[in-house]
């Protein structure tokens, strides 16, 4: 009777530790399958990390780099290049500031995002003209415009339709933050 007790009991022990290791295993796949969810996005395009911000010390010297920059990158795939990264830049940027409240200097970056932006496909064109092979880059477009398009929606989202700044001694003025959004959502869906 004593050895049946002892197999029964250790019998027991082992559906509980089964039971433990079942659930463990269960809680193990969950967390993995949380894990590794994949996020999608609309554009496989990478924007780059924020640079130097407007009111930092080294802002000023980033406007100069960049000036000279333009320079370096000569003919029509590097204008169009340097026109891309330098809107892609300033969409950061003014995706950061309007993060941050901070509606006036957002406003500017995101002018000067769409005057690159505007900039570029005139450079692909001239490219085509000159007998260049311009697939690669016309998709790259397509893809950054995508992806352009869609850090624009969420800046939609996430913004004020006006912002009306009041600078201590001068006329107060108006900022059209959605209108402005909207003519960069139009001018980036011409190259979809």
């Amino acid at each position: 009777m004593k050895k049946i007790d002892k197999i029964s009991y250790y019998l027991r022990i082992y559906f509980v530790i089964l039971s433990k290791a079942k659930e463990l295993l269960l809680l193990i796949a969950i967390f993995f399958f949380i894990a590794t969810q994949t996020s999608f996005a609309a554009s496989p395009y990478v924007l780059p990390y924020p640079s130097a911000m407007p009111g930092g010390v080294s802002y000023k010297l980033h406007i100069v780099w960049e000036k000279i920059m333009q320079y370096w990158y000569f003919g029509d795939f590097g204008q169009y290049t340097y026109n891309l990264k330098e809107s892609d830049k300033y969409l950061v940027e003014a995706k950061t500031l309007f993060e941050y409240n901070q509606y006036l200097l957002g406003f500017a970056a995101l002018q000067k995002s769409n005057t690159y932006f505007a900039h570029v496909q005139p450079f692909l064109e001239k490219a085509k003209q000159d007998g260049k092979n311009i697939t690669e880059n016309q998709l790259a477009l397509q893809q950054a415009a995508a992806k352009h398009i869609e850090v624009l929606q969420k800046m939609e989202n996430e913004t004020p339709s006006d912002f009306t700044w009041t600078p201590e001694k001068n006329p107060s003025s108006t900022l059209h933050i959605h209108q402005l959004i909207q003519q960069a959502i139009e001018e980036r869906q011409k190259d979809l």
